[in-house]
């Protein structure tokens, strides 16, 4: 007689999740997996209807001993503190962590629990498969899963399965988050992977596989997805400088690009034309660079691919060149020592 396989917390941290909140929790309860489940929403002070949704899911679920929803308050509204509600509220020996715009394939979790035993693994993770819902949006994720994107990024393109420095969201086994004490909380951004260092650090395996697919929202907007990567490239910065070995020339290439166009437009506007050669190739490059990512998108969609890729590049590459030294500081300040198995 084959074991029930082992108990499993989602943990989902939301904030302004109306619109895709119970298509994710919906995703997690229709999984294709035998063992009991529950997902814990930690509730950031949202300004739409989400907490509305959340009590009503709590409410859908109540009689289900199997697969129930709870919730927990996270007055801060800052994600590692989400988490870390999330995990304390939570009881189960394997923990999921899902974000509330992200869908889970079917097999999602069942796929993770396989892949923690069979590779002894601390954390597994696979690919964020983003995915649109309108042309915009659709521009985002071609943009999002493309090489001239986002580089080589296993877990944004895809590769093969192994070892990694970190993964997206994550399956973990419990004793592993609560080994190093949870998410640092001064990480605002980049929590996954300082969380991640501390594992490796000590002696754990992070395991990325391609088997395991969430498909992501992307965000809604221009101005949404500025800040997103703005936000992305300040906290890379800070990554950088707290871990001085993990930088490489893939997260150089945006704020290189920025300073080189920035100067193009300068020297081109006072000095000599020649040199809006420099932006001039850069928006070449991305034109030619949206024709294959579009492929199979409709006409809209592929027209704004452009527009998506400059935003991505721009505002990542300025956020990483304006991340203060304070912020760094104040997170270096904050380091937790990976904390060794006994």
């Amino acid at each position: 007689m084959n074991a029930m396989p082992p108990a499993v917390s989602v943990i989902m941290p939301v904030l302004n999740e109306e619109r895709h909140l119970r298509g994710a929790v919906e995703a997690i309860l229709a999984q294709a997996y035998d063992g009991e489940m529950e997902v814990v929403i930690a509730l950031g002070p949202s300004q739409d209807r989400t907490d509305e949704i959340a009590a009503q899911l709590v409410a859908e679920t109540a009689s289900n001993k199997n697969k129930r929803v709870h919730t927990v308050p996270n007055p801060t509204g800052r994600t590692p503190a989400a988490l870390n509600a999330a995990i304390k509220a939570s009881r189960h020996p394997i923990v999921v962590r899902v974000d509330g715009h992200g869908m889970l394939s079917p097999n999602y979790i069942a796929t993770a629990v396989r892949l923690l035993a069979e590779t002894g693994a601390q954390n597994v993770g696979g690919i964020m498969h983003a995915e649109g819902e309108n042309d915009w949006e659709r521009a985002v994720a071609a943009a999002m899963t493309s090489k001239i994107g986002v580089g080589n990024a296993a877990f944004h393109t895809g590769g093969q399965a192994g070892p990694a420095e970190t993964v997206y969201l994550g399956v973990f086994r419990r004793e592993a988050l609560e080994q190093q004490g949870g998410y640092n909380e001064e990480f605002i951004r980049a929590q996954d992977w300082e969380l991640n260092f501390r594992i490796r650090e000590a002696g754990g395996l992070i395991w990325f596989s391609p088997e395991l697919r969430v498909s992501y929202r992307p965000r809604p907007s221009v101005k949404a997805l500025a800040k997103q990567y703005k936000d992305y490239g300040r906290w890379r910065h800070v990554v950088a400088r707290y871990h001085a070995g993990s930088i490489n020339l893939r997260y150089l290439a945006p704020p290189t690009a920025v300073v080189a166009i920035a100067l193009g437009v300068v020297l081109g506007a006072l000095v000599t034309p020649y040199a809006l050669a420099v932006p001039g190739a850069y928006l070449a490059a991305i034109v030619a660079g949206s024709l294959p990512a579009g492929k199979g998108l409709g006409l809209k969609a592929r027209a704004q691919i452009p527009v998506a890729l400059a935003t991505m590049h721009m505002c990542w590459g300025l956020g990483f060149l304006t991340s203060p030294k304070s912020l760094a500081r104040k997170v270096i300040a904050s380091r937790r020592p990976a904390v060794l198995t006994s």
